[in-house]
């Protein structure tokens, strides 16, 4: 393990050109590493990164003169590279990942890490991150950690000195997740949702400010569970409120299960040193086994628009990729197979902006789920499970939960679509 220099970590001789470069995403970037890996990039030649959800300035159009982008979504800064059109997207399942970075086509050459200090025995934390950090460990070339003295440790999988070639030792707060507040239609939507989820249940919930929302409405149930891609600040109150214990889980009893932290230092203080929370890779979080094995799932995620049928768009907004295909498939199909579980696609009615209508005949954008998977879609007018209905019964109920301004027009069009 070969330390660099703190004050100019030298990646141009680590890093290759036509490289494909990985790093953790969200608050787990190594971001005094990507900072210098993009003011080296000159020197380095073109090369490729794979990144995830880009909350810093290391993502930047600027930045596609020499590195070619490929991202899974549009989150975060990687919005700006969709609109200029320097954004390649990866269209798959999140469950789909640990195949494609371990031994697959997006295997990684150089890996960017942000771990926590080493413990008594030597070994690091991923802190923030399992994710698919924990798979593509095992394939990468170069492995470059940032030792970052106030990132958390948390449990989870650890590396040893053998596993790290370089080393960078830095001392900042870790990235956070830039603070949201729900407007009134999603407030509307979050009391909807709330009314689903029963003492006992095991929750999965996606990013943004409406999901944060339903789960900090939660704070009168008892003994919820947590099995999820990410957990927030909404979840780290709901813990230290004694709301969420796992004691009911039918795995993991006792243990908040997740892939990654992406709040502030509410979730990472909370995390550090605690077995209670506990981070896995996407081959554990996103499997089709495990979901199918925890009893009362209630799964929880969004999207920008759903049609008469059931058929979702998670991706295109307005012809920009701004979404992702993500875990939906992965938790719908889970929550399907476990006992009692239920999946819930949670929006407004209309854009909060623009007020355009989310309930439509035809998607603009892409099929991201499938309508044989349509789960309950919920909005701020109310609730429609699709499980087990027709089309025409699927239209009805859509229909009843669209604004009401809407709701004319699109009976008139499933009319003509012969759907009413």
């Amino acid at each position: 393990m070969i330390a660099l220099d703190h004050q100019a970590p030298d990646l141009a001789g680590i890093v290759r050109s036509g490289d494909l470069v990985m790093w953790g995403q969200g608050t787990s970037e190594p971001i005094a590493l990507t900072h210098a890996l993009m003011a080296q990039r000159a020197a380095i030649g073109r090369f490729s990164a794979f990144v995830g959800i880009s909350l810093s300035e290391s993502v930047q159009v600027a930045h596609a003169d020499c590195v070619s982008f490929t991202s899974y979504c549009g989150a975060g800064h990687n919005r700006a590279l969709a609109l200029a059109g320097r954004l390649e997207i990866l269209p798959c399942h999140y469950s789909e990942l640990p195949r494609l970075v371990e031994g697959g086509p997006w295997q990684p050459d150089v890996l960017l890490l942000q771990v926590a200090p080493a413990d008594a025995d030597g070994r690091y934390s991923l802190s923030l991150a399992g994710d698919y950090l924990v798979h593509a460990i095992r394939g990468a070339r170069v492995v470059v950690a940032e030792v970052n003295a106030q990132a958390p440790t948390t449990c989870g999988q650890t590396l040893g000195a053998e596993d790290i070639d370089f080393v960078l030792h830095t001392d900042r707060p870790p990235l956070r997740a830039p603070p949201g507040r729900a407007h009134p239609a999603e407030a509307g939507v979050a009391h909807h949702v709330a009314s689903l989820i029963e003492d006992g249940a095991t929750i999965q919930h996606g990013i943004g400010t409406l999901p944060e929302a339903i789960v900090a409405l939660l704070g009168d149930r008892r003994d919820l569970g947590l099995h999820s891609g990410v957990l927030g600040d909404a979840a780290a109150s709901l813990i230290r409120a004694g709301v969420v214990t796992n004691a009911l889980k039918t795995i993991d009893a006792g243990a908040s299960v997740a892939g990654l932290l992406m709040g502030s230092e509410s979730i990472n203080a909370l995390a550090h040193r605690y077995a209670a929370i506990q981070l896995r890779g996407i081959g554990y979080t996103h499997s089709a086994a495990v979901l199918a094995s925890i009893d009362n799932l209630v799964t929880i995620n969004s999207a920008i628009e759903v049609d008469l049928t059931g058929q979702v768009n998670a991706e295109v907004a307005d012809g920009v990729y701004v979404g992702a295909v993500g875990g939906a498939i992965d938790f719908i199909r889970g929550a399907r197979a476990a006992r009692n579980g239920r999946a819930i696609i949670a929006l407004p009615s209309r854009t909060a902006g623009k007020g355009i209508g989310r309930i439509v005949s035809r998607l603009a954008g892409p099929v991201s789920t499938a309508r044989s998977d349509a789960p309950t879609i919920v909005t701020e007018h109310g609730i429609a499970d699709l499980r087990d209905l027709s089309l025409s019964q699927r239209v009805a109920r859509m229909i009843g939960i669209a604004h009401p301004d809407d709701r004319e027009r699109l009976a008139a069009e499933a009319r003509q679509s012969r759907l009413a």
